[in-house]
C-alpha cells in the first residue's frame, strides 16, 4: 500500500510542481491552497514566494505568514495535493479564505487524499498553537464540503464573496 507524506516543497519537486500547475490550469481548477502558483511561471519563483511567507519580516504585503505543504505519494514522489496553512487572518481571510486552503490534482481526485491531507495539516495547526481553524468552500464544491465535514467541520454560515462572485460556506474545526 502506498504511503503519503505532508512536507514542505523544495527544488527537488520542481518538475512535478510545474506538472501539477499545468494539470490544474488545464482542468480549469481553482488552485486553492497553492498560493500564487497560478500566476507564477516557474517553480523557483513560487518556491521563493512561499519561502517569503514563512517569516513575519519577509511576508509580502497583503499576505499573512503561512506554511505551504505538498502531499506526496512516497512510491513515485508524485504530488497528489497542495495545502496552505495560514497562521492568522487578514481582513479577506477572516471573511472568506480561512486558515486553510487545499487542492487535489485532478487526476488524483476521488481517492480520499483530501481527507487525509487535511487531517495531517490539522495536526500542524494544533502544534502551531491554534485551538480552531476556519475553512471555507464554495456552495457547489461537494467534495470539499465532505472533506471538511469528515475532519470535524461545523457549519457556521454562508457568505457572499463579492471579489470572486461566489457563495462560500464557512466551517470551523476545533482541534
Amino acid at each position: 500500500m502506498d504511503k503519503y507524506i505532508l512536507i514542505k516543497p523544495d527544488i527537488s519537486f520542481k518538475d512535478d510542481i510545474q506538472a501539477f500547475r499545468k494539470e490544474m490550469l488545464d482542468a480549469g481548477s481553482s488552485m486553492d491552497g497553492t498560493g500564487p502558483l497560478r500566476r507564477m511561471t516557474t517553480a523557483e519563483e513560487w518556491l521563493n514566494f512561499i519561502h517569503l511567507c514563512q517569516d513575519k519580516e519577509t511576508v509580502p504585503e497583503n499576505w499573512v505568514t503561512s506554511d505551504q505543504f505538498i502531499y506526496v505519494r512516497q512510491g513515485d514522489k508524485k504530488i497528489v495535493g497542495m495545502i496552505d496553512f495560514r497562521h492568522y487572518f487578514n481582513e479577506f481571510l477572516e471573511k472568506y479564505g480561512g486558515n486553510i486552503g487545499y487542492s487535489i490534482r485532478p487526476s488524483e481526485r476521488k481517492k480520499g487524499y483530501g481527507k487525509r491531507m487535511l487531517s495531517e495539516c490539522l495536526k500542524v495547526c494544533k502544534e502551531y498553537g491554534l485551538d480552531k481553524v476556519l475553512i471555507t468552500c464554495t456552495k457547489e464544491n461537494e467534495a470539499s464540503r465532505r472533506t471538511i465535514l469528515s475532519n470535524g467541520g461545523v457549519y457556521e454560515k454562508t457568505v457572499y464573496c463579492e471579489p470572486d462572485d461566489v457563495y462560500l460556506e464557512r466551517y470551523w474545526i476545533h482541534l
